[in-house]
């Protein structure tokens, strides 16, 4: 079967946008639509010339997220938007722009007046910057005729004081936002047009231009590595797997941070065939943890960050046909560990294992590893589509991964790892059996792969009910969230390396 895909198909169009921040001690006038905050109660700006009985009567109360567009006939166009008890935090603020601008969608030029926040300069512009840059995202790539007006330019007003945190702060929220828009570039692009070799490809391509050494591992080499996971995954399909290492090596670096990405490009559930619903329509998205690392990898020199990281993205689609892993085989991890594999679609977990060995086998030791995956429907249904899982052995890990998603307001929770549970794992025939019981599916997972982390402190991020979104919702827009790509950047650039829990 042969089937047409243009050679010039770029898999990471975002890179290409050119968002120019402005940070200014006046309001610019040259915006094409200007946000004015307002909210539930308390006097409104003078400028505006209306009261709340005329805003009320066009269904504007000022509540958290409600817009309401001014036609005036002049530039910029007023764009109010509502707070509800005000903006008392960075997150708010992004929420606030993330709204503005949606409703200013045909603007390409923003103004956000920040003069009268009283919160630190650094922290409103790069939460403003961020929401500016994601509500504008839109997958497009494969479009004949995109619709979608592009962001050129947000200007932000700040007091004379507050410009040099606040040109600082920008800089730092558009190289994040950058790090979310190539992650959901990546995880929206079909599974045809992105495959494990292709995802090498751009890896290789794009790698060397952010600071990052790229190996790329084709079967051949997997197969002398004894990565019998990755393998055993890859067995049903007719696409070759890749193993895709990251290397940030910046100078003086006293730290080593390794992180581990699921990376199924496609995943049908194997032999254990999924359904014919959305969410299986949904799984180009069961790459994403490895998105989120490659994203994330992209954007540590440009922080600045002094803690060595190594990368290990864990790539194949998971197909059912003559040549599959059945239900029942053994698998044999880098390592020696064998597999009995009761489900074929809990692939992530084994593809993981290969690559939590392999990271605790680098002849500098990771201070500690952390792997990012779509892995259990349990995850969602414990948490919805809002908040992450995270299990840990090891509590100052657990709490700088908290500290990194509450900066960037990907949220987690951290789930109990509880040991009285492995039991569920064991097998009559292997050393290990890829499923766990009928309950606690997100526990045994990571039960599962702290097995092989050698007891180097650990987290693991379970992202199966956050990695996609519905609809546009503020800074989310539909499709890919990206979600863990900023989060994995900030965790990385704070990292400080724990003492071993006992």
């Amino acid at each position: 079967m042969t089937v047409i895909i243009d050679p010039a198909f770029e898999p990471v169009p975002s890179l290409a946008a050119n968002h120019e921040v402005r940070v200014d001690t006046t309001l610019d006038d040259t915006a094409q639509a200007a946000a004015v905050f307002v909210t539930l109660e308390g006097a409104l700006p003078a400028s505006l010339g209306l009261d709340r009985t005329a805003l009320a009567a066009a269904g504007f109360t000022g509540a958290k997220g409600q817009t309401l567009l001014l036609p005036s006939g002049k530039t910029p166009v007023t764009v109010l938007v509502g707070t509800g008890s005000g903006i008392d935090n960075a997150d708010a603020l992004r929420d606030a722009v993330a709204a503005f601008t949606r409703a200013a969608r045909e603007s390409g030029a923003l103004a956000v007046d920040l003069r009268d926040l009283s919160l630190d300069a650094a922290d409103t512009a790069r939460a403003a910057t961020e929401g500016a840059i994601l509500a504008r995202y839109r997958y497009d790539a494969l479009k004949s005729d995109p619709k979608t007006v592009a962001l050129d330019t947000l200007s932000l007003a700040v007091s004379d004081a507050d410009r040099a945190a606040a040109e600082a702060g920008a800089v730092h929220g558009k190289i994040l936002a950058r790090a979310t828009t190539i992650s959901r570039d990546l995880a929206n692009t079909p599974p045809r047009h992105l495959s494990a070799e292709k995802f090498g490809e751009v890896a290789t391509r794009l790698g060397p231009q952010f600071g990052l050494e790229v190996e790329v591992f084709d079967r051949a080499q997997l197969i002398a590595l004894g990565t019998g996971g990755l393998l055993g995954v890859n067995a049903g399909s007719t696409e070759e797997p890749r193993m895709i290492k990251l290397s940030y090596r910046p100078e003086g670096a006293s730290a080593h941070l390794a992180f581990v990405g699921k990376g199924i490009m496609y995943d049908s559930g194997g032999i254990s065939l999924k359904p014919s619903n959305a969410m299986h329509l949904a799984m180009k998205f069961d790459m994403m943890g490895a998105a989120a690392v490659f994203a994330a990898m992209t954007v540590l020199r440009d922080l600045g960050a002094t803690t060595a990281v190594t990368g290990w993205l864990m790539c194949t689609d998971n197909m059912p046909s003559g040549s599959a892993t059945k239900l029942g085989d053994v698998l044999t991890i880098r390592g020696g560990t064998t597999v009995e594999v009761k489900n074929t679609d809990a692939e992530g977990r084994l593809v993981l294992a290969d690559g939590l060995v392999l990271a605790t086998e680098e002849a500098q030791r990771p201070d500690a590893i952390v792997d990012i995956a779509t892995l259990t429907g349990a995850a969602m249904a414990a948490l919805g589509t809002r908040t992450a899982a995270m299990l840990a052995n090891n509590d100052a890990i657990a709490s700088q991964l908290e500290a990194a998603a509450a900066t960037t307001a990907e949220g987690i929770w951290r789930l109990p790892l509880e040991h009285n549970y492995r039991e569920q794992l064991n097998s009559e025939v292997a050393d290990i059996s890829n499923m766990g019981g009928e309950y606690a599916g997100t526990t045994t997972a990571a039960l599962f792969l702290n097995d092989f982390v050698d007891g180097i402190p650990w987290g693991h991020l379970d992202i199966a009910g956050t990695m996609k979104s519905d609809r546009d919702e503020l800074w989310r827009s539909a499709g890919s969230t990206g979600f863990g790509a900023r989060l994995l950047a900030e965790f990385a650039t704070a990292f400080t390396s724990p003492k071993t829990d006992k």
